[in-house]
């Protein structure tokens, strides 16, 4: 049955595809001490520091991750022992944890800007094609997110 073969299957393929990037990444990220889901931490938290004035929450980092906060939790708290992020409580509501970037944090991602030239220059991808992938990319996850989140849950469809 062929449409059932592994090599037919799009969500092997993502997941093949992500497992070698990250693979292809970690030498890099090795030098810069930080894990691949640091990185993807850190990426949004430079993004957030060039763009908003106010100390972003790890609430809203997890939504722009898609990680829960036991995940995320643990994360943040080693990026903070190696001196990259502060947290926070909120001053309004206690149960609020701000982040904000500690200067060595700032200046880490002038280490991390050759990450993605590098890894897509030594790997030889067209940038164009990598640049519609990452569109299409885009496309499937924000339809496969309306499936999911319009999908019953449950046995009862609840």
């Amino acid at each position: 049955m062929t449409d059932l073969a592994l090599d037919n299957q799009l969500c092997f393929k993502l997941y093949a595809a992500s497992r070698a990037v990250t693979r292809a990444y970690k030498p890099m990220l090795d030098q810069l001490g930080l894990t691949y889901p640091q990185y993807l931490a850190m990426l949004v938290l430079w993004e957030w520091h060039v763009a908003t004035p106010t100390q972003p929450t790890v609430k809203a980092l997890g939504e722009r991750l898609m990680l829960d906060s036991g995940t995320l939790t643990p994360l943040l708290k080693r990026l903070e022992q190696l001196g990259w992020v502060m947290r926070r409580r909120g001053t309004q509501d206690e149960r609020e944890m701000h982040l904000s970037l500690s200067d060595s944090g700032v200046q880490l991602r002038d280490q991390a800007l050759a990450l993605k030239t590098r890894l897509l220059c030594d790997s030889g991808v067209d940038l164009n094609q990598a640049d519609a992938l990452r569109d299409g990319l885009d496309q499937l996850l924000a339809q496969i997110r309306v499936l999911s989140s319009s999908a019953p849950t449950g046995p009862t469809g609840r």
